[in-house]
């Protein structure tokens, strides 16, 4: 076995923050800036794109929790890949993984100006992005515990959001609350053209913002070097994100239409919004654009934490230059995060340019970054159980269910979202911008020697000694 660097990541994440990390990366703006648009694409059946769409996500999750409780190292994906496929595949994957959240962060970033604006119609769309980047920074300089204590508090102004909103749809539908007391029952499911009005295409054109919106639960996987108890807090995390899925995506999918004919969401502004003022709370647009400002700097202060550790992690794979391999006194990889930070006020500066067109851009640039890494994970599970004689196998008690069935069948799912990305314009540039950008990283890979540098490959020791 090749020498392991050594890692010095502090682990300041309890298991609250990392049940919370866990359910704050699975509702994130997606669900609040996206479900219109997703609704006008499928109708009431875009609940069985969420779950479809989930139940991948959770096979997806089960390989990433078997790996990261037999490895929890900082570099997540990328040091299992280096481990198992190779130095090349750790290379590319790390590298993508810091790239998509970049992106993604320009996104979340976009957003913001967007959200801003309703207070302050008259602000330039370009400042609170920047405001808001140099906050999230000095989060993420401090400790990864600062870190963890704003994703915990984050995550809880989402979830409550959403549970009331289903506790207040659940009042109308069933007591007729906001209605006088007609109860509004779920009639608007099929009254409108029927359960699929968009026919069979609509549940599989909206398939691509559904899994953008799934973006951001692997962050687990990352969380891993750095949760105090990652045998026990890893797997109790991943467990319950399918059923999280369910209820919060699917739930409130069933509130919002029932609530309202499907046609006319998104007419009318946010479908939240309009769920709210129904029942007559007057503040129910500026609560609502509170929350999704929230969940907006949840995700870049994540987006903050999962590129500074690739970096670092890289770094240790020698896959990336030196100084990304330093940390503060605190245990934080500070130059990677502050390096990501600089490459993010591109995201300000197209903010400046172009800001009508930045975030389809963005987010479909990123939902192909996610598919990749998604897949690769499902691919380096499938290598480490082959590693595996009997014996060690009979010691690994978190497994995937359906192993390799399940695999294959996620990781034909995943192409052929990538594939729908080519039949819209606004996605087809992740296509373009995708190719360029593994043609660039696994060039760099050759064209600075770093082929030529197996001794930094990273080989982490598994936690349960099961190797």
């Amino acid at each position: 076995m090749l020498e392991q660097p050594k890692e010095e990541l502090h682990r300041g994440l309890q298991e609250r923050h990392i049940q919370l990390i866990a359910l704050g990366g699975a509702i994130g703006v997606g669900l609040f800036l996206g479900s219109a648009t997703a609704i006008k694409t499928a109708g009431p059946a875009l609940m069985l794109s969420y779950v479809i769409g989930g139940l991948a996500i959770f096979i997806i999750m089960r390989a990433l929790g078997e790996l990261a409780v037999a490895y929890p190292v900082s570099g997540s994906f990328s040091a299992y890949a280096n481990r198992f496929l190779g130095p090349l595949a750790g290379h590319v994957t790390g590298w993508t993984y810091w790239f998509m959240w970049l992106t993604t962060c320009m996104a979340e970033i976009t957003a913001i100006g967007v959200y801003v604006k309703f207070w302050i119609p008259g602000m330039p769309q370009w400042i609170p992005p920047l405001i808001a980047l140099v906050a999230m920074t000095i989060v993420n300089l401090i400790a990864v515990k600062a870190y963890g204590e704003f994703e915990f508090w984050f995550a809880i102004i989402k979830v409550v959001t959403i549970v009331v909103m289903i506790i207040v749809g659940a009042g109308m539908i069933f007591f007729g609350l906001g209605n006088h007391g007609v109860a509004l029952g779920f009639s608007n499911l099929w009254s409108h053209g029927g359960f699929f009005p968009k026919g069979f295409s609509g549940i599989i054109m909206a398939l691509v913002m559904v899994m953008f919106a799934y973006l951001g639960v692997e962050l687990i996987g990352v969380t891993a070097g750095e949760a105090q108890h990652p045998e026990k807090a890893i797997p109790s995390a991943i467990d319950k994100v399918l059923y999280r899925i369910l209820i919060f995506y699917v739930g409130a999918l069933v509130v919002i239409m029932s609530i309202y004919p499907w046609n006319e969401i998104g007419t009318k502004g946010s479908p939240f919004v309009m769920t709210f003022a129904k029942i007559g709370i007057p503040a129910a647009a500026g609560i609502i654009n509170f929350v999704v400002l929230t969940a907006a700097l949840s995700s870049c202060n994540s987006g903050l934490f999962s590129t500074g550790r690739m970096l670092y992690n890289l770094a240790l794979q020698k896959n990336a230059p030196a100084f990304f391999g330093k940390l503060s006194r605190t245990g934080v990889p500070f130059v990677g995060i502050i390096f990501s930070s600089i490459c993010l006020l591109l995201g300000v500066v197209l903010n400046y340019l172009v800001p009508a067109q930045v975030f389809i851009y963005v987010t479909s640039v990123a939902t192909l970054g996610a598919i990749f890494v998604w897949g690769l994970i499902l691919v380096v599970q499938m290598k480490f159980r082959k590693t595996l004689s009997p014996d060690q196998l009979a010691k690994v008690t978190y497994r995937t269910p359906g192993y390799p069935v399940a695999n294959w069948i996620v990781l034909a799912f995943l192409a052929f979202v990538v594939v729908l990305l080519f039949f819209t314009p606004d996605t087809r540039i992740a296509l373009y911008v995708g190719v360029i950008w593994f043609a660039v990283v696994i060039a760099a890979y050759y064209l600075l020697g770093l082929h030529r540098r197996d001794s930094g490959r990273l080989q982490p020791e598994p936690a349960k000694k099961i190797l």
